[in-house]
């Protein structure tokens, strides 16, 4: 598959926004994520608890989707609030996303034009897999220090 365009990803984010089950913040969220190979968006949208810290948010929704599916690195990530512009990621779904790679976030601006942002804009100085030095050598082939170096 050829890369998704920006409109198509923020297309199918509204798709999932439609699933969303939030009773309690009337917010619905829905998140498209494209792991840069497939031919196939997995969908994510926010499903809230009367316990609120149990919420778990579109973007992470997808993610768990798709590592259960067997992928572990993603590419693009496109969110939508849908009574809200510019719905960015929260600080544990760019974790979450930064854990797989994600290289660029897609939002919406008030007039439902695409605005991309590669991540690093979105979070910068983070902290990775690759800082964790039983983590690197297992999964990611280095540490930090041998990067450096």
């Amino acid at each position: 598959m050829s890369a998704p365009n920006d409109a198509e990803l923020l297309t199918a984010a509204h798709k999932a926004a439609e699933n969303a089950y939030a009773p309690y913040s009337n917010f619905p969220v829905g998140a498209a994520i494209w792991d840069g190979n497939s031919d196939v968006l997995t969908l994510g949208c926010n499903v809230e608890n009367a316990a609120y810290g149990e919420t778990i948010c579109a973007e992470r929704n997808a993610m768990t989707t798709l590592v259960s599916s067997g992928v572990k690195k993603i590419h693009t990530v496109a969110i939508i609030g849908s009574k809200a512009a510019r719905c960015y990621p929260c600080g544990a779904c760019r974790q979450v996303l930064r854990e797989f790679g994600c290289e660029r976030i897609i939002v919406e601006d008030e007039e439902g034009n695409p605005l991309s942002y590669s991540f690093e804009e979105i979070l910068p100085f983070s902290f990775g897999p690759e800082y964790l030095p039983t983590t690197a050598a297992r999964n990611h082939g280095s540490t930090q220090e041998e990067k450096e170096a």
